[in-house]
């Protein structure tokens, strides 16, 4: 028999459509139901009797590279501090299809030890409120021209709906950009926020020259799992 197993290597976690960058591990939906015992003097058999009540779909622990720059990792300790549920999504590599989407509060963030041989590292916990929602198949994602970045960017590879990944490249002198995204259906955010297809966004500001802004764009279908562009968009060096 040939197996089914997938690799979950290339597996994201969005924050409010803002990506958790360089994660190691991500940990599964463990949801489970609540009993209560009802076993009585006529329960056939003398076997207990047990009854559901309500479910919980527990916790999510997260675990990565601690990145102090990246707009997710921050967000998951702004959103501790306000004690505010926020959306999450899981998205399995594009093969599977599959996603979890699930609102959650943040309740631990952990910054690394300092070991004298290791790296610095974080790591979260995501306790679910609510019902988490599995999603089987994948949305379709950018149709052509896909996105446009508002100012002369070089972007590397070709634009095209299957590749996911980009590096771009804008002149020293620009300070912000916009992106234009494209759709045929499905929701769509550019860091977090919603966009309308063919509309550009919010002004995005960069970094300094020489840095780099990370810049995610979400496509999601109802009941379909989230497709996630992210575009590494860098100001040129200074001469």
């Amino acid at each position: 028999m040939t197996t089914t197993a997938s690799s979950t290597f290339g597996t994201a976690l969005t924050i409010g459509g803002v990506a958790v960058a360089e994660l190691t591990n991500i940990g599964g939906i463990d949801a489970k139901l609540a009993t209560v015992d009802v076993t009585n003097h006529d329960s056939a058999d003398s076997y207990r009797e047990f009854i559901g009540t309500v479910l919980d779909a527990g916790e999510v622990p997260i675990e990565g590279n601690f990145y102090p720059g990246n707009a997710g990792q921050s967000a998951l300790l702004t959103a501790m501090n306000a004690k505010s549920v926020s959306a999450f999504v899981i998205t399995f590599p594009t093969a599977t299809g599959i996603s979890w989407s699930f609102s959650a509060l943040v309740t631990g963030f952990k910054a690394s030890d300092a070991p004298i041989d290791g790296k610095l590292t974080f790591s979260a916990t995501l306790k679910i409120t609510g019902k988490p929602t599995l999603a089987t198949s994948a949305s379709a994602g950018l149709t052509t021209p896909f996105f446009v970045i508002s100012e002369s960017a070089v972007v590397t590879p070709t634009k095209a709906q299957a590749t996911t990944t980009y590096v771009a490249t804008v002149l020293t002198g620009v300070t912000s950009v916009t992106v234009t995204p494209t759709a045929s259906a499905g929701v769509i955010t550019v860091n977090g926020n919603t966009v309308v297809t063919g509309v550009e966004s919010s002004a995005i500001a960069l970094g300094a020259a020489g840095s780099v802004t990370e810049i995610t764009i979400t496509v999601t279908e109802t009941n379909k799992s989230t497709k996630t562009y992210t575009i590494y968009l860098s100001r040129a060096a200074a001469a």
